[in-house]
């Protein structure tokens, strides 16, 4: 199959099953990072990723990481941890110090540059985005962001500064969608990070399937507003 150039005068994307097997789930490249085509992307099960310098990369990987937020995996001693933890978790209080934290702190270097950093403001100022920090004693200890799509919410990163912060961030976050009528955390590809949380792999056709339900159904009132969550 042949990669698609994209236009910047269509938000028009190519069918996810057009996607190369190799690289997998390698889609099309160029375009831009405007609130409208990432919109569109993620609405068809599509994401960016590209290293800084090269042309925007689209991307549809089959199979396709999830995580049913009431299937959070919580180890015992993630749970003994969380008993006495020291965090305060809040949502939408610091976007984005979390996407920059997310960006710095990656040994193997990062695919959040500057240009990436802006498209997500301006979703987060849009309604679309949104963060889940976690505070010790004042101080940003981790935290993730992604946008949300109805009933789903599309984990893009997260981060850790200190033990078990973004566990916790994902840990609070699950219980407080599942609260609110979400069903479903896309995290795009596994790794054995979300894996040891709970996250498994499914068909990309299943998750289309998904998609195409849940993104139109609301979560309860209240899910997104600035608040503390524990």
């Amino acid at each position: 199959m042949r990669l698609v150039q994209l236009s910047r005068e269509s938000l028009h994307f190519p069918p996810p099953e057009m996607a190369l097997r190799e690289p997998n789930g390698l889609l099309a490249m160029g375009g831009d990072l405007s609130p409208a085509r990432l919109l569109s992307a993620y609405q068809h099960g599509i994401f960016p990723w590209f290293s800084a310098g090269d042309p925007i990369l689209w991307w549809s990987p089959d199979p396709r990481a999830v995580l049913l937020p009431d299937a959070f995996h919580l180890s015992r001693s993630m749970a003994r941890f969380h008993r006495r933890s020291p965090y305060r978790v809040t949502m939408n209080q610091a976007f984005f110090d979390v996407v920059e934290g997310c960006a710095t702190h990656r040994q193997e270097g990062t695919w959040i540059t500057f240009e990436v950093k802006r498209a997500w403001q301006r979703l987060y100022e849009l309604g679309h985005a949104h963060s889940i920090e976690v505070w010790q004693d004042g101080e940003l200890a981790g935290g993730m962001y992604g946008m949300a799509l109805g009933q789903i919410f599309c984990g893009e990163s997260m981060f850790s500064r200190r033990e078990n912060a973004s566990k916790t961030a994902l840990w609070v976050f699950c219980q407080h969608f599942v609260q609110h009528q979400g069903k479903l955390v896309d995290c795009q590809v596994l790794n054995p990070h979300t894996a040891s949380l709970g996250a498994v792999e499914i068909p990309r056709v299943d998750y289309l399937q998904s998609l195409q339900t849940l993104a139109w159904q609301p979560v309860s009132a209240g899910c997104w507003r600035t608040q503390t969550l524990f």
